[in-house]
């Protein structure tokens, strides 16, 4: 096999658009894609709300694929097990020894799941199509689901089980759900949403025990309370999927740390990181390196990377305008569509319009700056701001 061959690890929307980016800047040398699932790249957010409630069909799921990836070459149903970028190989799961021009990152985020003591069935994760296919079989009139976590997929899994018939209480050491993007009054807005429909909340609580001798039956908390389960979900944050890198020195703390044209730092060879996975500077956010789990950050860092890595292959200097993108994100949780551009995290919130607890706007600023906005059944509002924090003009 050829090593003028591009190897990129993670078949999701990140791996898949650097492929697309490749390709558009010229790079005509074989791309093999590797995937630990068998499936084609496919859209994951739905998988915690539509997809979650009307059952999960992976075909519709699909992104639409350029012409230009139509000879890729899919390794799918085996993850990367080691890379040894010294003589330029991926190995992966199966034994195949995969080498390697150039690499590209992609291999994203996994459930954390915490060291609780107690049964193991009837625990559940959600990140690909198989998990939300095996949650949605369980959830419905008579089923009990305890989640832990109250970010933004544990509330949209609450909304949909709610829709499903499903009595739902939600455990989190936060003040308040969403808090971290949201802020404590958002967020108390949001939980004020949620109990109208339902939910209970635990807030300021760990769970200590899942209760049950083969099955989960309950969870015992850290105050004793003891709340019936027959579906515990645990959404208490990711893990980067970096093992497979190890003993290359690249900073691996936190996923893989990139430079501006993103660049894995520490490989000298051409490699680079998109996605969940990638540490990185923006240059529309200074303020350091850091990981952004926004829907739209895989496509604007897969386009740079494919430039980035198509232009190092040929010897030729990257383009000198850093990596830069606004990122997004929505949110659906029963009659709210809740939307979000910038770095709402940074800045502290002030509402411009509506009210907290139903449509509004809510800009958040730090040192006078807006860096962020979210606004709730507001999406053609917003368009403005869209504006306004890409090019920093108030």
């Amino acid at each position: 096999m050829t090593t003028d061959q591009v190897v990129i690890v993670g078949a999701g929307l990140g791996g898949l658009r650097a492929a697309e980016s490749l390709r558009g800047a010229g790079y005509g040398g074989h791309l093999v894609i590797v995937g630990d699932e068998p499936h084609l790249p496919y859209n994951r957010p739905p998988l915690s709300k539509e997809a979650l409630a009307g059952g999960v069909a992976v075909e519709d799921l699909h992104f639409r694929r350029r012409a230009s990836v139509d000879d890729v070459e899919w390794r799918l149903g085996s993850p990367a097990a080691s890379c040894d970028l010294e003589d330029g190989t991926v190995t992966l799961a199966d034994g195949t020894v995969l080498p390697f021009s150039g690499l590209v990152i992609a291999s994203g985020i996994r459930p954390r799941q915490l060291p609780i003591p107690g049964p193991t069935k009837g625990r559940f994760l959600l990140r690909n199509a198989e998990d939300a296919a095996e949650l949605r079989s369980v959830l419905g009139p008579g089923s009990r689901l305890v989640i832990l976590g109250a970010g933004f997929i544990g509330c949209e899994v609450a909304a949909t089980a709610r829709k499903l018939g499903a009595e739902v209480d939600i455990v989190a050491l936060d003040e308040e759900p969403m808090v971290r993007p949201l802020g404590p009054t958002f967020g108390a807005a949001m939980r004020q949403h949620h109990e109208d429909n339902g939910v209970r909340f635990h807030m300021g609580r760990t769970v200590q025990e899942f209760l049950g001798d083969d099955h989960v039956t309950g969870v015992r908390l850290d105050d004793g309370t003891e709340l019936p389960a027959t579906v515990v979900l645990e959404a208490v944050g990711s893990v980067p999927n970096v093992e497979w890198l190890d003993g290359n020195n690249l900073d691996l703390t936190d996923g893989v740390l990139v430079d501006e044209a993103l660049r894995a730092v520490g490989s000298a060879r051409p490699v680079v990181a998109v996605g969940d996975i990638a540490r990185h500077p923006n240059a529309l956010f200074p303020g350091g390196p850091g990981r952004i789990e926004h829907w739209n950050m895989p496509t604007e860092m897969g386009k740079h990377a494919g430039r980035t890595l198509a232009a190092t292959l040929t010897g030729a200097e990257p383009d000198s305008a850093p990596f830069s993108a606004l990122p997004a994100f929505w949110s659906d949780q029963y009659d709210l569509n809740i939307q979000s551009y910038g770095m709402p995290a940074l800045g502290d919130p002030v509402l411009v319009d509506g009210d907290w607890s139903g449509n509004c706007i809510v800009e958040y600023r730090k040192d006078g700056e807006l860096v962020g906005v979210v606004g709730v059944n507001r999406s053609r509002d917003l368009m403005d701001y869209r504006k306004r924090l890409l090019s920093h003009q108030e």
